[in-house]
């Protein structure tokens, strides 16, 4: 795992890509390196920072040269020992033992018809020096990020999106995407928060010619991989998973696990240990008076129940964050608006791994999507039997919910929470529906938060969901929420956040779930068989039972988050207020200051849970602080 940035065609693109690369350091602390040649009448700079994970020696450096191709490559082949004995078959000879040469010979050998074969996590640029064109790749499922620039017939690009704002200075900020933030709490993979830059697509190329002009193509596509894997009559999950958790062990330096007690983390766990014994997992705790303020599960207790079992070396570690300090750090490190604090247990689990020198961490980020796991699947399901309930029932039910306190001043009630969350989208429409089940804000509510020049944008925002969520030929209702999940989701909130915090500590994170043969195999499972009366990830959970204990498997669903309304009532309660009063997205009239009064006011006295919503103001407020310094 690593860090690329790199320049093509463009005014002073070494000494740039350098400023680049160096922006990247905390992706790859074990090295560095810059590549540079002509490009027709211009030049062409790739930069690199390495983590070394495999082949350590300097075999493994990059920017790797190799008869008339330049790679750099940040990523994981995890069917690189298979690819490599195809080519060796075919007469090809390596120097080393790293991913990144096979990646290399492959590409020499097939050029884009290789990009099918790979699995793995990835975003490369390769230059080509007969031809003079770079090509840039990310991977089938967005894991690895690959942001760019591009103006006339040149471009810049890198790992991360800082990279070039910082060094570019004269990026401006996207409002579409800062709604579109508002309302996910993150910004959709298909759009960036600089209007000047843009993300590569999952499962797509760009090839950029020396004169100026360029092409670009699909090699996979998950809606045309969901409608095929209908047709597959049988799948041995259990089998899949296992053989991609295996896979994912890949490396020549230490490998430990997530392990949250909950179904997930614990099945990889698992088979991680069968695979690796004494393998290590990193817990997360936090303090017993925000737990309680919060109303979480003990996860520890099943976390340790599993590493009993599996003889997993357990290392735990309580979350008691300073966050006032953390906030504007990973408000840094994430790049865009998110507003999730779970990447804040990411950061910290990463900090505390790399710390006892682990590198590599495996996690079960994306079983949720694939198998209907979150609450959001089971509770659309529901409501389409609480549609056929008469209104005069609904009614008085919706009446009673909505006087009820989520919170006192000494504890929160989840039930309550949940209740009214269910409430706010039970009647509407499907797309309607499965959006506002995990988004922030209704159509009236935003366009009421937002200045009045921007409900267009509200709207266009609101059309582009409802155009991806129905853009499949899914019968399956479960599965088109999947797949909807897969598409915006995964790439857009949890890869993006796992990447960028545990990279900010240094540490490359696996997700095995979030893989190209797990994922045929999930859209091969129709939804009945993974939302099963009132209990989802059904499918995944017959799978586990081959290796878990039931008390893991079928146990009440743990939240990778954080203590939120505790954080709010305490710790950030001055800054909150700040931010509503003076802060820069209300001074500049992007936000309404009576409107975020309401949202504080809400959540002050209990009425309704707000605290989700002005953590993502809070870090809103910092990264457009920062984004407008920057330009």
């Amino acid at each position: 795992m690593c860090g690329i940035a790199g320049s093509y065609l463009w005014p002073d693109g070494g000494p740039l890509t350098d400023r680049l690369t160096k922006t990247l350091a905390h992706r790859g602390p074990d090295g560095s390196g810059r590549w540079s040649g002509r490009a027709g009448d211009g030049e062409v700079h790739l930069g690199h920072r390495r983590l070394s994970i495999i082949d350590l020696t300097e075999t493994g450096a990059q920017p790797m040269v190799a008869e008339g191709l330049v790679l750099t490559y940040n990523g994981e082949l995890y069917n690189a020992p298979e690819l490599r004995r195809g080519l060796e078959s075919l007469g090809e000879r390596f120097r080393g033992t790293s991913d990144t040469e096979v990646l290399l010979r492959a590409w020499r050998r097939w050029g884009v018809d290789c990009l099918p074969r790979l699995r793995g996590m990835f975003a490369f640029g390769v230059f080509d020096e007969r031809t003079g064109e770079l090509t840039l790749v990310r991977d089938q499922l967005g894991i690895k990020p690959l942001f760019y620039v591009r103006r006339g017939g040149g471009a810049v690009f890198a790992s991360e999106l800082k990279a070039l704002a910082n060094e570019l200075g004269d990026l401006t900020v996207d409002d579409a995407a800062l709604v579109a933030s508002l309302l996910y709490y993150w910004v959709p993979d298909s759009r960036c928060a600089y209007r000047e830059a843009s993300k590569l697509p999952p499962g797509s190329w760009l090839r950029l010619r020396p004169d100026g002009t360029s092409e670009s193509g699909t090699y996979w596509s998950l809606r045309e991989v969901a409608a095929s894997a209908r047709e597959v009559s049988d799948v041995d999950l259990a089998a899949v998973v296992e053989e991609s958790t295996k896979a994912h062990l890949l490396s020549d330096v230490p490998v430990a696990t997530f392990l949250s007690g909950g179904l997930d983390s614990s099945y990889l766990t698992a088979l991680a240990a069968k695979h690796q014994p004494g393998i290590s997992a990193y817990t997360i705790g936090f303090r017993a008076e925000d737990a309680k303020f919060e109303a979480m599960p003990d996860d520890l207790r099943y976390a340790r129940v599993v590493a009993a079992r599996f003889g997993v070396d357990l290392h735990e570690i309580e979350i008691a964050p300073r966050v006032l300090d953390l906030l504007p750090k990973m408000t840094y490190h994430l790049d865009e608006p998110i507003g999730d604090p779970a990447a804040i247990n990411t950061f910290l689990i990463c900090t505390a791994a790399r710390d006892a020198g682990v590198k590599v961490m495996l996690s079960g980020m994306g079983a949720d999507e694939l198998f209907a796991g979150y609450r959001k699947h089971l509770a659309n399901t529901l409501a389409l039997g609480y549609q056929r309930i008469p209104g005069a029932v609904r009614r008085p039910v919706h009446a009673l919910v909505d006087r009820l306190p989520v919170a006192t001043s000494k504890r929160g009630y989840r039930s309550v929470r949940f209740a009214k969350r269910f409430l706010s989208f039970a009647d509407l429409p499907e797309e309607t529906a499965f959006r506002r089940s995990y988004t922030m804000y209704d159509r009236a509510e935003l366009t009421a938060l937002v200045s009045q020049d921007l409900s267009g944008t509200v709207d266009e925002v609101l059309t582009e969901h409802a155009d991806t969520y129905h853009d499949n030929e899914l019968t399956d209702f479960v599965n088109r929420m999947c797949l909807a999940d897969s598409r915006m989701f995964l790439p857009g909130l949890n890869l993006a956040y796992t990447d960028r915090s545990s990279m900010a500590a240094s540490t490359e994170v696996r997700v095995p779930f979030v893989d190209v043969e797990v994922v045929k195999a999930a859209f091969a499972i129709p939804g009945n068989r993974k939302i099963v009366r009132r209990q989802g990830k059904v499918a995944l959970k017959k799978a586990a039972e081959r290796i878990l204990p039931s008390e893991i498997v079928y146990r009440p669903k743990g939240l990778f988050s954080a203590p939120l309304r505790a954080w709010m009532s305490r710790d950030l309660a001055p800054l909150v207020r700040e931010v509503v009063e003076e802060g820069l997205l209300v001074r500049n009239g992007f936000l309404r200051r009576e409107a975020l009064r309401r949202l504080v006011d809400e959540d002050r006295t209990g009425r309704e849970d707000r605290s989700k919503h002005l953590w993502h103001v809070l870090t809103l407020e910092h990264w457009y602080r920062a984004a407008l310094s920057a330009e």
